[in-house]
């Protein structure tokens, strides 16, 4: 009767680390690289092509009241090159840390996205120089 209470024991001490476990990799944050793909109208919800882990895709990058004081944030504009930590979720990516980065620092994967938007951008204004 014992040796069952010790193995019954173990078993729920081995199952509750595994459910502690599982719930300390569900938090922590995805690392992603973004470009600002749309000139933002609504800061909390700003298009953008998203490179996690290699794949990339267009998303909705969502902001909380945390993230919108954040002056990177703040200054955001069409072809701005982003490091950020969040969760991917139906919505979109929802932000928890965002920094503004030179798009030489991106992946390569979002290298090109970056600099056909930033030529685009360049000879929009080009006109308006003289």
């Amino acid at each position: 009767m014992t040796r069952i209470a010790i193995l019954i024991g173990q078993l729920v001490l081995l199952i509750a680390g595994e459910v502690r476990a599982s719930s300390a990799l569900a938090a922590e944050d995805v690392i992603a690289f973004a470009v600002v793909s749309e000139v933002p109208k609504d800061r909390t919800r700003v298009s953008a092509k998203l490179a996690v882990e290699g794949s990339v895709t267009d998303m909705k990058l969502l902001a909380s009241d945390h993230i919108l004081s954040n002056l990177a944030w703040k200054q955001l504009e069409l072809c701005h090159a982003l490091k950020l930590e969040g969760d991917k979720t139906s919505e979109g990516f929802r932000v928890h840390t965002v920094r503004a980065i030179d798009s030489a620092m991106l992946p390569m994967v979002l290298q090109g996205f970056a600099g056909d938007c930033l030529l685009k951008r360049a000879l929009e204004v080009a006109p308006f120089v003289d």
